[in-house]
């Protein structure tokens, strides 16, 4: 779409019909608590009223989206009283219309989610990988997951309208990874470019900490809190943060990388604080760290010790990142987060060191965070493209 300007006619006809679409989305979409699984619909008396539109205006936006194929005419709807007359006309938004992925690429597995044009879920892919698999295995095990995916629900590749992806390092604006050391030669990788091959759509890359930040505040454990850090606990943590609702990459997209405050004191690697025999522990992996948390339930001394330094230095990286940002809520997700004897030591000290403790709450989506974040990152590509000229016209008419 060309640049519009205040005298072109086809601006007011871009807002009517986002502005409408909108209304429609909303009357559409079923009401927590109703009951109601089923989409609802509207009548163009609905609109009419929640837009604020001339009838006729409304009409003529609601057949230039049955056209485009974004809404639909719906059956009446029956709620057993009879009436005279012929029925209301009710049109519903076409929430299949399209559809989104939202895809993770981590050390030792690769997911997808696919969903409809208001999130709701249709249907998942996941593929084991190897976490020394280099780049391109771990790109074909998602191609493959993808393909099963659309194969399995049916839809096809050319309806997809956006791709979210969510992976580990630190993501340029174009979805090349800057630097990325917990996959092998995934720093430098122009991962946006060589995903986009696959589809016919934008591809949206970001850090999964960032990504599962977003799920968190979509439909996890801080629904409703607008000022969030999520921590995704590991061997070396990160986290992402959203403030105002809105989620924080900082200038050159590294916010969050908690993971190397270690660096500042220059104290033991991970390798070393997690020794229970004074050698560097060693393959450092998620098996390795989960037995010596279970030595330390058992009591052993030395287990205990490490895992002691394993806490203290996740509270200290997480504290840093809470009395920068004075989040409302911190959630707790990764590997490391449903190891027993994290969370209590974690609220128990960040009470200790921050002025203003956060709630700490374990993530409600565990495995699935990163790719719900990376199709939420998607729905919104596809949100602001149908409804940014009602969010742009909002803003000019709030500064008037």
């Amino acid at each position: 779409m060309g640049r519009l300007t205040g005298g072109d006619p086809s601006l007011l006809r871009r807002i009517n019909s986002a502005v409408v679409l909108h209304a429609l989305r909303a009357a559409t979409a079923p009401r927590p608590g109703s009951g109601r699984r089923t989409p609802g619909s509207a009548t163009l008396t609905d609109l009419t009223r929640s837009t604020g539109l001339s009838r006729p205006t409304v009409e003529g936006v609601v057949e230039g989206l049955m056209a485009s194929g974004l809404a639909a005419e719906a059956a009446p709807e029956d709620d057993g009283v009879r009436r005279q007359g012929r029925p209301a006309r009710r049109f519903r938004f076409r929430a299949e219309a399209g559809h989104l992925l939202g895809i993770e690429i981590g050390p030792h597995r690769v997911a997808a989610l696919l969903s409809d044009l208001d999130g709701r879920v249709l249907g998942s892919a996941v593929r084991e990988v190897a976490q020394s698999a280099p780049a391109d295995e771990r790109l074909r095990r998602v191609r493959d997951a993808v393909a099963d995916l659309l194969g399995r629900t049916g839809v096809s590749r050319d309806g997809l309208r956006a791709v979210g992806v969510g992976t580990p390092g630190i993501i340029e604006a174009d979805g090349t990874v800057r630097l990325g050391t917990a996959l092998p030669g995934w720093t430098g990788l122009a991962l946006g470019e060589r995903l986009g091959r696959s589809f016919h759509c934008p591809v949206l890359v970001e850090n999964d900490a960032n990504a599962a930040a977003v799920a968190e505040h979509w439909k996890g454990a801080a629904v409703g809190s607008d000022d969030v850090v999520f921590v995704l606990a590991g061997l070396s943590p990160g986290a992402g943060s959203l403030i105002g609702g809105r989620l924080h990459r900082g200038f050159g997209g590294a916010a969050g990388e908690i993971g190397a405050l270690h660096l500042l004191g220059r104290e033991a690697t991970p390798e070393q604080m997690l020794s229970t025999t004074g050698e560097p522990l060693l393959p450092l992996d998620e098996a390795q760290v989960a037995r010596v948390f279970a030595l330390a339930r058992k009591g052993d001394p030395r287990a205990r010790a490490a895992v002691d330094r394993f806490i203290q230095r996740l509270v200290h990286d997480v504290a840093a990142l809470v009395l920068a940002l004075d989040p409302e809520v911190v959630v707790v997700g990764g590997w490391a987060a449903g190891l027993d004897g994290v969370l209590d030591p974690l609220r128990e000290q960040l009470a200790r060191y921050c002025l203003r403790p956060p709630l700490v709450a374990q993530s409600l989506l565990g495995e699935a965070a990163v790719a719900t974040g990376a199709l939420r990152l998607a729905l919104d590509h596809v949100e602001e493209a149908l409804f940014a000229v009602e969010s742009t016209v909002t803003a000019r008419r709030s500064t008037r």
